[in-house]
């Protein structure tokens, strides 16, 4: 009997010991955490984009390296709770995958480094101070390409040749959103379209605004990027397609849940080169003298079977221009 006890007893202290071991070893492995206001299944995509990039510089999550994950499922208000709580785990650095991340981790902290995955203006966001020297603890990428904005309208142009009122679903909220509405504002001008701001600050604004959009007889829609959106994504989807109209969105992910076209900066890319930022900064490097850098990979494609779900008819000129056409 107390051989048996014995062994449950060398059992026990084995284990405790070996828990104790592991959870050293963790402590010990460079730690660094990922915010988003998105959910999970919607940065799926990204977050394996980013997976792969530390796993192209070799480290392997658990293995040598630990990654702490907050997601805001869509609500903005958790976001500074959620930066709070990855300031107090002292990481390492932490990645923001989009400007309500990086925002809330300014507000956060002054000294934990911060690597944006993508924001459309960080100097005027106030994120940085430049491109060339952010200057303070963050630093990252930059989604800077004002030809976007009149490539999108350029396109909806082309496959809606009578366009002349255009519905911009957005967040004002969001950082960057401004910049973009002056781009819009421009290319709108040359193209004498009118424009209609359809602001959604929380996603039970999103079936009023596109009800907006129709009493302002739109006969397009571009949808600005939104965390709000990342997160209710097939119910913008479903409505653009129950009004039956074309829509341009900011991301290839919309096109492949079934949204018209996107013509946009690759956010994958812009994921996976996240992980460079994150391997500089791990080996001593300081984010104020890391150079903000710009995007080098854009995307255009084109969803016929959403197309066809609204009658609408991609000319040949545009299909052929396409980068990917999911039929």
């Amino acid at each position: 009997m107390l051989k048996g006890v014995a062994f449950w007893l060398v059992m026990a202290v084995s284990l405790i010991a070996t828990s104790f071991l592991q959870a050293q070893h963790r402590s010990k492995l460079p730690r660094i955490g990922y915010l988003t206001a998105s959910a999970v299944t919607t940065m799926s995509a990204r977050v394996e984009a980013l997976r792969q990039g530390l796993r192209e510089l070799g480290y392997e999550e658990d293995k040598n390296i630990v990654i702490e994950w907050r997601l805001a499922d869509g609500n903005l208000d958790r976001m500074p709770a959620l930066a709070a709580e990855l300031v107090r785990l002292n990481l390492d650095v932490i990645v923001a995958s989009a400007p309500p991340a990086t925002l809330a981790l300014k507000q956060a902290t002054s000294t934990i480094p911060v690597v944006m995955a993508q924001d459309s203006d960080p100097v005027g966001s106030g994120f940085v101070a430049s491109l060339a020297r952010p200057g303070g603890n963050i630093t990252g990428l930059a989604t800077l390409a004002p030809e976007i904005s009149g490539k999108q309208l350029e396109l909806l142009k082309e496959i809606v040749p009578k366009l002349s009122r255009l519905a911009l679903i957005g967040t004002s909220t969001r950082p960057g959103n401004a910049q973009a509405l002056k781009e819009l504002d421009n290319a709108a001008r040359a193209f004498k379209v009118r424009l209609q701001y359809l602001d959604v600050i929380s996603p039970k604004e999103i079936d009023p605004a596109f009800q907006r959009a129709s009493k302002g007889r739109a006969d397009a829609v571009i949808v600005l990027p939104s965390g709000i959106f990342n997160t209710q994504r097939g119910q913008v989807i479903g409505l653009v397609e129950k009004k039956r109209l074309p829509a341009i969105y900011y991301a290839t992910e919309w096109v492949e849940d079934g949204g018209l076209m996107t013509y946009s900066v690759s956010l994958i890319d812009l994921s996976r080169r996240a992980a460079t930022y994150v391997d500089k900064i791990l080996k001593g490097r300081l984010p104020a003298e890391l150079p903000v850098e710009q995007p080098i990979k854009f995307e255009f494609v084109v969803n016929l079977k959403a197309a066809k779900q609204i009658g609408l008819t991609i000319p040949p000129n545009v299909l052929v221009r396409a980068d990917r056409v999911i039929r």
